[in-house]
């Protein structure tokens, strides 16, 4: 049996982690560039835990210019098993309200200036993500959270957006009408589909701002208002994290869904075929089955 270790990775607000013991700020190399900032590593109640916020702290990168495989590929070197993505988001549904937060389970992805995988020429690999979530670890969240007394909504579909402007008024009624779409975000996108590739438990909680602009009694996204709501959902979210080592405890048995073994059937290369650069390159994210 492993131990678990958490990685959390912060978006727009969350900066930090508070109450961890042996906290340390740790520089990580990448071998897929730098990591958006050093990785803050510590425990908490027992369980080995990482913080790494998304935008750097000060908030450096748009959400086109994280640096999403290196993040990935630093928190696997780490040695964590469970990632649970906190992200700021809007809201498509009158009932998602600002200040609510969403576990969600599934993805549209509308990105396109973005590296995608750390598969390609010379190692190809196709891993599924139909359900690109981990239940189990979207189920600790959703627990934690209520335990906070935050108002959560279990499962919801995330339409990943470019950005970094927000949406258009015809983008917003088509993704909200026409397309069935809960929240909208910048981030998680291709977040979700490397933590897969890493062989990852990967949870997105999303965290409403906003209602896009979409709705008629609140019309254009208010920067203003947003960062006055971001503010109290980081608090919110570091009373949900506090919660997590509590209910994953420090021994972690394999996923009964197969996030751990997602690359057993996924390399197509022949192993006599594969270029040995990017075999060096994978050697933490795919090192299990190389």
């Amino acid at each position: 049996m492993t131990k678990t270790m958490i990685g959390v990775i912060g978006g727009s607000g969350l900066y930090q982690i508070d109450g961890l013991e042996g906290a340390e700020w740790r520089d990580v190399d990448s071998p897929w560039g730098a990591p958006s900032d050093q990785i803050l590593t510590g425990t908490l109640d027992g369980v080995a835990m990482a913080f790494l916020p998304r935008h750097g702290r000060g908030h450096l990168h748009s959400p086109t210019t994280v640096p999403y495989r290196a993040n990935i590929d630093a928190l696997k070197r780490l040695g964590v098993t469970d990632v649970i993505s906190v992200s700021a988001c809007g809201s498509f549904r009158e009932d998602m309200a600002p200040g609510d937060f969403v576990v969600v389970d599934q993805f549209i992805d509308r990105t396109f200036a973005r590296k995608k995988s750390f598969f390609g020429t010379g190692c190809v690999g196709h891993v599924s993500v139909a359900h690109p979530t981990c239940p189990c670890l979207s189920a600790a969240c959703e627990i934690a959270a209520r335990d906070t007394g935050i108002t959560v909504h279990q499962g919801g579909t995330y339409l990943a957006m470019e950005g970094p402007q927000f949406s258009t008024l015809a983008e917003s009624k088509l993704y909200r009408e026409v397309w069935g779409c809960d929240v909208i975000g910048m981030t998680n996108m291709p977040e979700a589909k490397l933590a897969r590739e890493a062989e990852l438990c990967y949870a997105s909680v999303a965290m409403i701002t906003d209602y896009d602009s979409w709705h008629p009694d609140h019309g254009a996204v208010d920067i203003t208002a947003i960062i006055e709501t971001l503010t109290g959902n980081a608090d919110k979210a570091r009373n949900m994290v506090a919660r997590l080592p509590g209910l994953l405890g420090p021994d972690r048995a394999p996923c009964p869904h197969g996030c751990d073994r997602a690359l057993d059937y996924a390399l197509l290369t022949a192993p006599e075929a594969r270029d040995p650069a990017l075999m060096a390159k994978l050697d933490a994210v795919a090192g299990r089955v190389l």
